[in-house]
């Protein structure tokens, strides 16, 4: 009974078949692309191991937060969630996110205990967003601003997973960082509003979603807006590993799909779980092209 309840949360909250595949993209590029800004070796499986294992609790560490952050809105208009249903209590939940982070510092320890200061930082932006930055009431009447705030943890996140990599070998992170973790910040801005764009009809009372703030077409443009931000990020990023024309096509034609993918949504009532997916596929194939694929190539 107590395995299945967990298995029941992990599935509706925080679905490792979705998310495990796109977090190991995403640590595995951090740690290659680093790699290869500094001309080094092949990273180890060790590198590897221990970004994908902190970015991972990370992730859920941040699914656990939202649970404490919205527990009164959940209650009141989400009453099917596990934690307002009983499935699983916040008290359990805490002890889940205790267990993450001793876990997270003991492979952050076990490869280099520098990493601790690293992992430190995000937690730290962590803590701030779990509070909402002590401004809950003025960030949520900002939603532009809300959402800016929010992901500020996705490149500290992205830093970390390269962090596995340059700070055992170098001491100090490499040159030309800067925009590969711009493009993992516009990413996240994919990711959150792709999962919040709706048709009228699937719209919930009490669910703030972009397409409702913003309506169906201004939340589909500042999608399409996000997508080409990343993309000229990543761009910019490539530069330093000589990879632009795969990470050009590939992306590029990412992006005409998806530019038909608003065209159904906004004229022909497609689903937005099509947005949804697609930011998925979208995420992968940026951190994929960006890491492991040019480090095959060497």
């Amino acid at each position: 009974m107590f395995f299945q309840r967990w298995h029941t949360y992990q599935k509706e909250r925080f679905p490792l078949l979705a998310h495990g595949p796109l977090i190991a993209a995403f640590s595995a590029c951090a740690v290659a692309f680093s790699s290869m800004l500094r001309d080094a070796p092949p990273p180890g499986w060790a590198a590897y191991f221990t970004a994908f294992t902190v970015c991972l609790l990370m992730f859920l560490q941040l699914r656990i937060a939202d649970e404490f952050k919205d527990a009164e809105e959940d209650a009141r208009w989400r009453p099917y969630r596990p934690v307002p249903r009983g499935l699983v209590t916040l008290s359990s939940l805490r002890v889940v996110f205790i267990l993450a982070a001793v876990i997270q510092a003991g492979v952050s320890l076990w490869l280099d205990e520098r990493l601790l200061i690293v992992l430190g930082i995000a937690w730290s932006y962590l803590a701030l967003m779990s509070v909402e930055f002590f401004c809950r009431d003025w960030l949520k009447k900002r939603p532009v601003i809300y959402l800016v705030s929010h992901m500020g943890i996705m490149p500290l996140v992205d830093f970390f997973g390269t962090a596995c990599e340059w700070l055992p070998g170098a001491g100090q992170a490499p040159a030309g960082l800067g925009w590969f973790l711009a493009a993992s910040f516009f990413n996240g801005v994919v990711i959150e509003i792709g999962r919040k764009l709706r048709q009228p009809a699937d719209e919930e009372e009490g669910v703030e979603t972009y397409s409702r703030l913003w309506g169906r077409r201004g939340g589909a443009m500042v999608w399409l807006v996000a997508l080409a931000s990343t993309l000229g990020c990543a761009v910019m990023a490539a530069r330093a590993i000589s990879f632009v024309p795969p990470i050009g096509i590939g992306l590029g034609v990412l992006l005409a799909a998806a530019v038909v993918i608003v065209i159904r949504y906004l004229s022909k009532g497609t689903s937005g779980k099509w947005i949804e997916n697609f930011s998925a596929l979208w995420t992968l194939a940026l951190y994929l092209l960006l890491g492991l694929v040019p480090l095959a190539f060497r």
